[in-house]
């Protein structure tokens, strides 16, 4: 790090991932800070700064390890639980030393070597702080981390008496309904509690089992936390339903699909000599949100699973963020980390949500099929997971089309649903804009784009970084806005000529180079251009190959 960017993360003051601490903190303080960091998303501890004014006044040297960076990596792997290897190094500001600590997040629940957990968090004041973490916020890390499945852990006082037959028979129903395992449907209940690896190995059942199969007053009394509930609002918040309760996890699916879909309208829609229906919510969207919600939720914070449904769209949260590696930038792409694995194990044998661990994506894909725009996740935070699907009128012609490639044998991917949707919002789009909207990085991204020119969705303009796409001529007669296309192109080659025209204005004449430089255009591109404006008369071409340039007419000589 250099000076330029201490300044600047100084500058920015203390977040969720930076962390000041006083030139003389000792070297307990200073592993809670990492620790604290470490168990939320990491970060830097900066030590040498004074708290309240963040002006720099130099760290002190440590009795027995000094500033030295190796010696301060080494004291904080042997003081905390398990050994946290952070990265140490003292940066010169003036005459003051500032020690940097980058903290990684850990892949586990770390402690001080003294048996101290702490985590990052926002106090009474709004303020980011360092704060003791609680009995549940340990274990929701652990499960968090894929280092403990608390749905596995043995419920002593729970018996076979306190589960419900009309929820196993559910269970056995479902597997034929979702074409899941056909081996379970087959089962009497204590073999189908083992197959599940609902009982250890001393008989016990665990909480998976009283999330699928317990009775009401069994989940009152083992799983107080896990309430589901569901709103229906309209207008300036005007409840028509609100109901909460302790259900079961599979008649939690069952009853909160079904009351969406009662309130999932629907656009007939007639495209040609087809007949649609394109409804607010894709089925495959309300299914796997909320059994999404339902498996993955921190079962063990307090909190309810919520389904919403209002004028704006429909809203599915849960307690507990992402699990950790997770983030709104990878939410498409990363490997699989179910917080609970043994419950979303058997959702997958029940076969309610998809086995390739694609129900994310899924989600996407039957939004963008039927016209209508992707989920939201920006809601969520640290302690909870929040997606919104809007309402709102469905994009007939883009649904049509998509629809009619399906039919011809031609389905369009996903990442190319959302490329289309988006240069179709947005007017264009670029192979960096691309990447950032399928998750990958711009080289695939720009594969993506040429497969769409070649399958004359898209079309170019522009060169280099500036570079961008639009739908294609073919794209605009289908959607029968042909005006649209000769906006999209017809500003672009209107500005060009301008921008050539005040260049020979300014300098006499211009060269093809210069021109495709000043334009962002290959070079047949600024070829083109040039020469309409010297077909209309607006420039004249003088010298030859190498030395051929434009200039005004007035200026031929």
């Amino acid at each position: 790090m250099d000076l330029g960017q201490l300044h600047a993360l100084i500058a920015g003051g203390e977040t969720m991932t930076v962390e000041f601490k006083k030139g003389d903190i000792d070297t307990n303080d200073l592993v809670e800070a990492v620790v604290c960091l470490a168990n939320a998303d990491g970060g830097r501890v900066l030590v040498g700064l004074d708290e309240k004014t963040q002006e720099v006044t130099g760290a002190q040297p440590w009795p027995r390890m000094g500033l030295d960076p190796v010696r301060i990596e080494a004291h904080i792997a042997a003081n905390t639980e398990p050994a946290l290897r952070a990265s140490v190094e003292v940066v010169l500001d003036g005459d003051h030393s500032v020690v940097v600590v980058v903290v990684p997040p850990a892949g586990t629940v770390v402690s001080t070597g003294r048996g101290k957990f702490i985590t990052r968090a926002i106090d009474v004041h709004g303020r980011p702080q360092c704060l003791p973490m609680r009995p549940h916020e340990v274990v929701a890390r652990a499960s968090s981390t894929g280092e403990r499945d608390l749905t596995r852990t043995p419920v002593p006082e729970l018996g076979t008496d306190d589960l419900d037959s009309v929820e196993l028979d559910r269970l056995r129903t479902m597997v034929r309904q979702e074409d899941g395992d056909a081996v379970l449907a087959t089962l009497r209940n204590d073999d189908l509690l083992a197959a599940l690896e609902l009982r250890d190995h001393r008989g016990r059942l665990n909480v998976a089992a009283l999330l699928l199969f317990g009775n009401q007053e069994a989940l009152r009394r083992h799983a107080p936390s896990s309430e589901v509930a569901f709103q229906h609002l309209t207008g300036n918040f005007e409840v028509r339903a609100n109901d909460i309760g302790h259900i079961p996890l599979l008649k939690a699916i069952t009853e909160l699909s079904e009351r969406v879909q009662a309130r999932n309208a629907q656009e007939d829609v007639q495209l040609g000599l087809f007949r649609m229906s394109l409804p607010l919510f894709a089925e495959v969207t309300v299914r796997e949100l909320i059994a999404n919600a339902l498996t993955h939720r921190d079962h063990s914070a307090l909190g309810q699973t919520r389904v919403v449904i209002d004028d704006a769209g429909l809203e599915v949260s849960n307690p507990g963020g992402f699990p950790v590696g997770v983030t709104l930038a990878n939410l498409l792409t990363t490997p699989p980390r179910p917080r609970n694995p043994l419950l979303a194990d058997v959702f997958k044998r029940v076969g309610l949500v998809e086995r390739a661990r694609q129900g994310i994506s899924r989600v996407f894909l039957g939004q963008l099929q039927i016209g209508r725009r992707p989920p939201d996740y920006t809601r969520s935070n640290a302690s909870m997971v929040v997606v919104r699907v809007a309402a709102g009128p469905a994009d007939r012609e883009f649904a049509g089309f998509v629809d009619e490639a399906r039919r011809e044998g031609r389905e369009l991917s996903l990442a190319e649903l959302q490329v289309l949707h988006a240069v179709r919002s947005e007017r264009s789009v670029t192979a960096r804009a691309a990447a950032d909207l399928v998750q990958s990085d711009t080289g695939a991204a720009k594969a993506l784009l040429q497969r769409l020119v070649e399958k004359g969705m898209v079309e170019p303009r522009g060169s280099g970084r500036a570079r961008e796409y639009h739908l294609s001529a073919a794209l605009y007669r289908r959607f029968e806005e042909e005006s649209q296309y000769v906006r999209a192109r017809g500003y672009d080659r209107i500005q060009q000529e301008q921008m050539i025209l005040t260049f020979v204005r300014a300098h006499g004449s211009i060269a093809r180079r210069q021109a495709a430089d000043l334009c962002q255009l290959d070079s047949a591109s600024a070829a083109h251009v040039l020469r309409v404006l010297r077909d209309r008369g607006d420039l004249v071409l003088v010298g030859e190959r190498r030395t051929a340039r434009y200039v005004l007419p007035e200026q031929d000589s």
